[in-house]
């Protein structure tokens, strides 16, 4: 299975059946390496159902959704703007960032709306103050249904999970929201081409891939996906869980007006 952007294209073992064998041989290695645990059928719906719903966002629910609510506080968060949080998963920042946010300011999305709602039921302190219908089923960054109001959107701990064109097609449809003041998302890096090519272990330990779950990237394929999809970037030093690397962006028309 390939993931692009996203979505994933079954390459079918009856279409496979006809490849040579060589070929055959190519796309089940192909498979096997961009396999994610996201993408088996039922994941989402077994850990919501026997409570596992924290689990499967990555552990260490406190301390990210610490660190995520402090970035975009560091960012310059207030409770009056409105912020987008993509890739929701069971709210581990949503919990935080609702009740500090004014009521309706908080619209999330991920690709299982299950999921969001089992953190809306058993994770936030007054799940009255969130509205469900802000929770979005969304794989594709197409962000429907979320209003032009939004100021801010993070998007924590997602790309690693997806092939670099997801962060592409993320920066290009982000750019509908003519209020959005930054965005903030993280990555796992590489120094160089040549370590790109190879498993390369993160300073807090994980180990990252170039074409498999959990992906890297090097710097300066951000940097262009920024150029190329109109935003100014910026590199922070901000030490995040399991050695993650924070970027903010901003749209270049208004970073430029600014």
């Amino acid at each position: 299975m390939i993931r692009h952007a996203a979505r994933c294209v079954a390459v079918s073992d009856s279409a496979a059946a006809i490849l040579p064998l060589d070929l055959r041989a190519g796309c089940a290695h192909v498979r096997a390496m961009a396999q994610s645990p996201y993408d088996t059928p039922g994941f989402y719906d077994t850990a919501v159902a026997t409570g596992r719903h924290r689990d499967i966002v990555g552990g260490r629910w406190e301390e990210t959704g610490r660190a995520q609510m402090a970035v975009l506080q560091a960012a310059g968060l207030l409770p009056q703007h409105h912020l987008l949080d993509i890739g929701a998963g069971a709210l581990r920042l949503g919990c935080k960032a609702v009740p500090y946010l004014e009521p309706g300011h908080y619209w999330a999305t991920d690709a299982s709306r299950a999921l969001m709602l089992a953190g809306h039921a058993r994770e936030l302190a007054d799940p009255a103050r969130l509205d469900p219908a802000q929770l979005v089923q969304d794989a594709e960054f197409a962000c429907p249904g979320i209003p032009d109001t939004i100021t801010h959107a993070i998007a924590f701990a997602v790309f690693p999970h997806l092939p670099m064109a997801a962060l592409r097609r993320a920066l290009t449809r982000l750019q509908r929201f003519p209020r959005l003041e930054q965005l903030l998302f993280t990555v796992f890096l590489v120094p160089d081409a040549a370590q790109a090519a190879r498993p390369y272990r993160q300073r807090d330990g994980v180990v990252t891939h170039d074409l498999r779950v959990p992906y890297h990237v090097l710097a300066e394929d951000v940097a262009h996906m920024a150029r190329v999809t109109g935003w100014a970037l910026t590199r922070h030093d901000t030490l995040l869980p399991r050695g993650q690397v924070l970027f903010s962006a901003r749209p270049l028309a208004r970073s430029d007006a600014g």
